[in-house]
This record gives C-alpha cells, sequence and structure tokens, in this order.
C-alpha cells in the first residue's frame, strides 16, 4: 500500500483492536492510534491479577479452525521451546517485550494444554459433550436413557423447520429428551430467557456442526486410535470436541499486553483510560471522535482516515453526530447485553477430587458446566489446568466461579462480601467444596459480555445495513458487530477489515461472514 501519512483510530484494546493494529504496521504504512477506556489491554481476554494470582475472565483457549490465526498466535507468541522470532510477509524480526509480566524470553511463550471440560449435574460429572460410556449411561439412569434415545431417532426422522429459535436448533440435533436434560436449563441460566425467545443464530455460531452423531463417532474413533498425535491443528475435529489447545503462561492477557507494547514500540499510538463520546461525520464519511479522559475528564478531538470501532453498537450509535433514522435507532436502543460476574476463590482444596489408580488427585477439567439447577453459578474454572503460572502457589487450588446476570439484577448490586459469601454457600450445597477449605477470594464484575441475540436482535439487519453505509468505518470484534465472536473470530474481522483497506475494497460483506461457515472462511479466505 503506498499511501502514506494516513492514519487509522482504533476504538478498544482488545483482541480485535490490537490485531488491527498489528496487521495494519505489518502490512500497510497506516498508522494506528488506538484507544482504550479501561485500564488494562485484551478486553474480556485480559488477566486479572489478584495478590500474586491470575484470573482469566470466561477461559480463553488459544485454538482456531483458520490457520490464519493459529500461525499469527505462534509467530507472536511461540509454542513453548520454538525460536522467539517472528517471520510475517517475508520478513523476520526479533519479538519485543520486556513488560511487567515478562522478564525473560523464556516466560513469553504458549504452552500446549490438554482440554478436559465436563457437566456437573445430579451431583455427578458428566463428559462434555456427552458420550455414550457405561459410566454416562448409569448416571442417567436406563429409563432417562431409554427416552433420550428414542426422542433423538425421533427428531431425526422429523426435523422442526424453520429453525425459528434455539430451541428447534437444538431440538434437531439432540432430540427433545436430551435438550430438557442437558441444554435447556443451563442456557436459560446464562441468558436470563427462555430458549424459544432466542434467535437460532446463537445456535449456528456457537455449536456450528456439532450433533450427537459426530460426538459419538469422535469418540469411537479416540477409542480405537491409540496414541494422540500431538497435532495442535486437528482440523478434521469439531471445534467442541478438540482436545489440545494453546495457552499463554501467564493467561490470555500476557498476549495482549504483550501485542500493545510490540505495536507502540513500532509506531502506533497506544493510550488508556480514553472513551470515545462523540462520532464526528461528513456525509456517509467518519471524520473525527471526540475522547474524554477517564481521570481528567478533559475532551480531546481525534482525526483520521479509518476507523475501526469495537466498543459496544449501541454506544457507537448514540455517540454518531449525525441524524440516525428511527428505525435504526429503535434496534440499537433495543440491542441486550449479559452481563458477567466471576468469583476468584482460592482454596486449600476441592472437596470433590479425581480418582486415579495413583489416588485421589485435583479434577484434571479446565471448567466445569455447573447445571444443577438449586444453585446459581453456571461454571466453574480451576485455573490450575489452564496454567500452572497462574498460581502464585500451584499447591494451592485456584477457581473461577461463573455467574451470568444483567446490571439491573440485584446480584449485580452485591457487595463483594456477599457476592463471596453467595458463592461459597452454593459451592458447599452442591458437594463441591468445604468453606473451612476456603483461604481468599476477589469480584470482578464485567458489564456487556455478551452481546444477545434477542430483544431487538431480529430487526438486527436494519442497524447493520445502515451503519456499513459509512465508507471508512469497520465495525469489529465481538462487541463492535453484537455478534458472540470467540477472539479468533474477532481477530479474523480485524484481519479481513484491513485486507479491505489494502485491497480498496468498499463492500463490507465479507467483515460479517466470518464465524458463519462452518470452518471459519478456511475454506475461501482463511489460510
Amino acid at each position: 500500500m503506498g499511501n502514506t501519512g494516513q492514519k487509522a483510530l482504533i476504538i478498544g484494546a482488545g483482541p480485535a483492536g490490537l490485531t488491527a493494529a498489528f496487521e495494519l504496521l505489518e502490512r500497510s504504512q497506516v498508522q494506528p492510534i488506538v484507544l482504550e477506556k479501561s485500564d488494562s489491554f485484551g478486553g474480556i481476554s485480559r488477566t486479572v491479577r489478584y495478590k500474586g494470582n491470575r484470573i482469566d475472565i470466561g477461559g480463553h483457549r488459544f485454538f482456531s479452525k483458520s490457520d490464519r490465526v493459529m500461525d499469527w498466535w505462534k509467530r507472536v507468541m511461540p509454542v513453548e521451546g520454538d525460536a522467539h522470532s517472528i517471520t510475517y510477509q517475508g520478513k523476520t524480526r526479533e519479538v519485543a517485550g520486556s513488560g511487567p509480566i515478562d522478564a525473560t524470553k523464556e516466560d513469553r511463550v504458549m504452552l500446549v494444554r490438554n482440554r478436559k471440560s465436563r457437566i456437573y449435574f445430579l451431583r455427578q460429572f458428566f463428559d462434555y459433550p456427552i458420550q455414550l460410556t457405561g459410566d454416562t449411561l448409569k448416571a442417567l439412569g436406563a429409563v432417562r436413557t431409554v427416552r433420550i434415545g428414542v426422542s433423538y431417532v425421533a427428531a431425526m426422522i422429523q426435523q422442526i423447520m424453520p429453525e425459528e429459535s434455539l430451541e428447534d436448533f437444538l431440538i434437531n440435533r439432540f432430540g427433545r429428551e436430551l435438550y430438557l436434560t442437558f441444554f435447556k436449563s443451563y442456557t436459560e441460566k446464562v441468558w436470563g430467557v427462555p430458549c424459544d425467545q432466542i434467535s437460532a443464530e446463537w445456535g449456528a455460531q456457537r455449536i456450528k456442526g456439532l450433533s450427537i452423531t459426530k460426538a459419538i463417532t469422535h469418540f469411537v474413533k479416540k477409542a480405537f486410535a491409540g496414541k494422540p498425535s500431538g497435532d495442535i491443528s486437528q482440523k478434521g475435529t469439531e471445534t467442541s470436541l478438540i482436545e489440545k489447545f494453546l495457552y499463554p503462561k501467564y493467561g490470555p492477557g500476557q498476549l495482549w499486553e504483550y501485542v500493545a507494547e510490540d505495536v507502540a514500540q513500532r509506531g502506533a499510538v497506544v493510550r488508556k483510560g480514553l472513551n470515545v463520546v462523540k462520532v464526528h461525520t461528513d456525509g456517509w464519511r467518519v471524520t473525527s471522535i471526540d475522547a474524554q479522559d477517564e481521570a481528567t475528564g478533559a475532551i480531546e478531538k481525534i482525526e483520521a482516515d479509518y476507523f475501526f470501532s469495537t466498543m459496544p453498537m449501541q454506544e457507537l450509535v448514540r455517540a454518531l453526530d449525525c441524524p440516525v433514522p428511527e428505525n435504526v435507532r429503535s434496534v440499537s436502543e433495543g440491542l441486550i447485553y449479559r452481563d458477567f460476574i466471576t468469583v476468584g476463590v482460592l482454596l486449600k482444596k476441592l472437596k470433590v477430587l479425581e480418582q486415579t489408580e495413583s489416588g485421589s488427585k485435583l479434577l484434571r477439567d479446565n471448567w466445569i458446566y455447573v447445571q444443577e439447577p438449586d444453585v446459581q453459578v453456571g461454571r466453574m474454572q480451576i485455573f490450575n489446568n489452564w496454567s500452572p503460572y497462574l498460581l502464585e502457589d500451584p499447591e494451592k487450588v485456584w477457581i473461577g466461579l461463573e455467574y451470568f446476570c444483567y446490571e439491573t439484577d440485584a446480584i449485580w448490586k452485591l457487595s463483594d462480601a456477599d457476592m463471596i459469601a453467595l458463592a461459597t454457600r452454593e459451592m458447599v450445597h452442591i458437594g463441591v467444596i468445604d468453606a473451612v477449605d476456603v483461604l481468599d477470594a476477589c469480584v470482578i464484575r464485567v458489564p456487556k459480555t455478551y452481546p444477545a441475540y434477542f430483544g431487538a436482535y431480529e430487526r438486527f439487519d436494519e442497524l447493520k445495513d445502515w451503519i456499513s453505509q459509512f465508507e471508512n468505518l469497520f465495525l469489529v470484534g465481538r462487541n463492535g458487530m453484537h455478534k458472540y465472536n470467540n477472539q479468533d473470530h474477532s481477530m479474523l474481522t480485524a484481519m479481513t477489515a484491513v485486507d479491505n483497506i489494502i485491497a480498496g475494497r468498499k463492500d463490507k460483506a465479507n467483515l460479517w461472514e466470518v464465524n458463519t461457515e462452518m470452518e471459519y472462511h478456511e475454506s475461501k479466505d482463511g489460510k
């Protein structure tokens, strides 16, 4: 790209925003200006520190079906034992980094981790996805197992068409009985509304090709495959069934803090504590933004040639200085976001343990879906199993208890002490911990974590089509597009936006196609 002196203003320093900055520096002569509202990098992929321990908000497996993303991660933060340099676009350079986490190059690495997730239901553990093992059948009982089998066959014979809701989507793939047993209550715990009010598009993006048939096929292949190959790409495996993933030594925030440091050293302007409060336009072009200093309240106007937005679409529309059609504003104001609370709990030990031939050991799960209806907690992470370096003392057990809510809910407004007490009571109640083993705890509240597929979402195209007319404005990332993207999808939207700038492409349809195809665009332009 031959143009010089151009600037791209990037709102938000999460995976999408920082990927956009990195890609612009590597592949163009456009200078990125990254504005982050908070005091940290990584968005919801940041790592939160508490008394020497680290919390991964929501759990971030570094795995993608896109070679482009996998290669990007490994270039920026090599797998343990690989060389510490980046080869990109035919150029090799030593990676930067001497930040607050990384004292040595040996710390700037990806670990290869084993994936294990289970469901906790009926005070028992079930493999996730459900597998037809003897333990599973015993735990379900003969009557429930027969009902599940019969309803699955019935669903295969007579599909619900068209799929108008997430309930339809799940019943078509798993049968009504399995849906009622393992999907309905947990999904409604997460979203706070009935499954028949959630768009089927959520299932198409999050569950993609997973079904009982694929889960059984994977289980059979695994049983007869012998020793695993160790291939981290796992290209032939459904995403929900992958068994290994990459993980930064000190959590996801380590990688994004490192990318922020790297792009700043190479000429990007990276600033924290600035909130975009006004977006100025001239026709169908954005010309500048007003950013407010969160500490002083001072307003600063910043001009640029290109604009990337990862801020919630609702907030972006409110910030536009141009007339917004009433129908578009109505959709924007009707968008709903689900909020998130993590309670980090440091323990002497868990009450439930893994029984092995050599004795009782810590559960090997990365996270456990808590589907018990008599508690509000939705999921439990065991940080020891993500990386032992997330703990100050690896002999302790460091867990994250996750709650899904709205900012208007009573649970969101609880004091930290009351929230910790609630989490402790619930985990004692379902038999996972003993209260006497709790050593310390903290609470992290994250607003607008999950863009919801209900409310005004059924009219979302009215908003998307209107705002896409701003020719130099690129919506990327999860909240930027009001799309439930994983971080690899968010990164791909940023990469695609930079592709468009370099190619001079005006049509933005390819941004919205990310995370709609089964292979994340791999069959077209993912490589």
